[in-house]
C-alpha cells in the first residue's frame, strides 16, 4: 500500500544533499517498521543531477549501492524521467545494482515519452510502473487515455501525482475511480499546499487506488507530501508496525517536517511543480522581482521539470 519517498522527493526539501548516513538510518527504519517499497535518488529521479537541476552530493549508483545494503525485505523503488535518464547509462545501471521497481514518469499529457522506457524494462521483466506528473492540468479523460497507453506499453501500475498540491479529495476521487477501469493498479501521489495531501489520499483509497506515496513527517518538495505516520493511524496497513513509525519520528532530527508557506498557496493555485520553489525563490533575490509576480509569468510558460532555467530566463525579463 505505502510507497516511502522520503529518500527521493524527500531529497527536494535538502538540495539533493542525501548522505550516506541519511540513507543508512532510514533504510533501517524502512525494514524494522515493515514498509513495503522505498524510493531513493535525486528528486528529478535517476540521471537527473545535474547544475541545472541540481548536484546531488551522492551518484545514482553510491545512493542505490547503500540502500540494497540495508534493504532486505523492503523492496527499492527509482524515479526515472525519459530524457534525464538513459537505458544505457542509468536504467541499465540500475538493473544492475538491484533495483527492484521502475517508476517511468512524464507530464501528464505526454505518456508517449514514455514507451521506450516502459518497454525496455518490461523486455526484461522488471516491475515497472507508468507515473503521471501534473495531473492538475488536465481533465479525467485525458488522463485516462494518457494511462491506457502506459499500460498498452506494459506498466503494471499507474500513480496519478498531484504535483502541484492543487487537488481536492473529490478530484482523486473522480481520477481514480475513471482509472480502476483499466484493471491495473492505481496510486495516488499527494503534496499539501492546501494541508489536502491526507485527505486526498484517504479518499484516493477510498475510490479504489491501492498505491500511496508517503514521506516521513510529510518531508518532500514544496510544501512537502502525505505524511505516513498520519497516515498509518488513519488507515493501517497489515504488516506496518506503526509504533516504530512513530519512534523513528520522535527519536530522529534527519528529515525536518515540511511546512506549508505563501508561496506553496501561489504555487498551487497556478498548478507549478512543487519542486520549483527553489529555483523561484533564488531568481526572486537575483533579480529583485516578487515571487507573486514571477510564479504568475511562469504559469503562462506551462514549464515542466527539467525546464528549470526558464525561470531564470522568465525571471531576468521582469525586471
Amino acid at each position: 500500500m505505502y510507497h516511502d519517498l522520503t529518500l527521493r522527493d524527500g531529497s527536494h526539501a535538502i538540495a539533493h544533499q542525501l548522505t550516506e548516513e541519511m540513507i543508512k538510518t532510514h533504510c533501517i527504519f524502512a525494514e524494522d517498521a515493515g514498509l513495503e517499497v522505498v524510493e531513493i535518488g535525486h528528486g528529478n529521479g535517476i540521471g537527473a543531477s545535474s547544475i541545472l537541476i541540481g548536484k546531488s552530493l551522492l551518484t545514482d549508483y553510491e545512493m542505490i549501492s547503500i540502500a540494497k545494503k540495508y534493504l532486505k525485505n523492503t523492496k527499492l523503488s527509482v524515479h526515472i524521467i525519459p530524457g534525464l535518464a538513459t537505458i544505457n547509462n542509468d536504467i541499465d545501471t540500475a538493473i544492475s545494482l538491484g533495483v527492484d521497481i521502475f517508476r517511468i514518469a512524464c507530464h501528464c499529457t505526454e505518456a508517449s515519452v514514455t514507451k521506450t522506457h516502459i518497454e525496455y524494462l518490461s523486455s526484461k521483466n522488471k516491475t515497472v510502473y507508468g507515473v503521471l506528473m501534473m495531473c492538475a492540468t488536465c481533465s479525467v479523460d485525458v488522463l485516462y487515455e494518457q494511462a491506457s497507453l502506459m499500460k498498452s506499453y506494459g506498466a503494471s501500475a499507474i500513480i496519478i501525482m498531484d504535483s502541484s498540491g492543487s487537488f481536492y479529495p473529490d478530484d482523486v476521487s473522480k481520477i481514480i475511480e475513471t482509472l480502476i477501469k483499466l484493471n491495473i493498479k492505481i496510486g495516488f501521489h499527494g503534496h499539501n499546499n492546501y494541508h489536502l495531501a491526507v485527505a486526498n489520499s484517504l479518499s484516493a483509497i477510498k475510490s479504489g487506488a491501492s498505491i500511496i506515496d508517503v514521506t516521513i513527517k510529510g518531508f518532500g518538495a514544496g510544501a512537502g507530501n502525505t505524511p505516513l505516520e498520519i497516515m498509518a493511524f488513519l488507515h493501517e496497513t497489515p504488516n506496518i508496525n506503526k509504533n516504530k513509525i512513530i519512534e523513528y519520528c520522535d527519536n530522529s532530527n534527519i528529515f525536518t517536517p515540511s511546512i506549508t508557506k505563501s508561496i506553496h498557496l501561489f504555487t498551487a493555485k497556478h498548478k507549478l511543480f512543487s519542486g520549483f520553489e527553489r529555483h523561484i525563490l533564488i531568481a526572486c533575490k537575483k533579480f529583485n522581482i516578487s515571487y507573486i509576480k514571477l510564479i504568475e509569468e511562469i504559469s503562462k510558460e506551462n514549464i515542466v521539470a527539467g525546464q528549470e532555467d526558464l525561470i531564470y530566463v522568465i525571471a531576468k525579463s521582469l525586471i
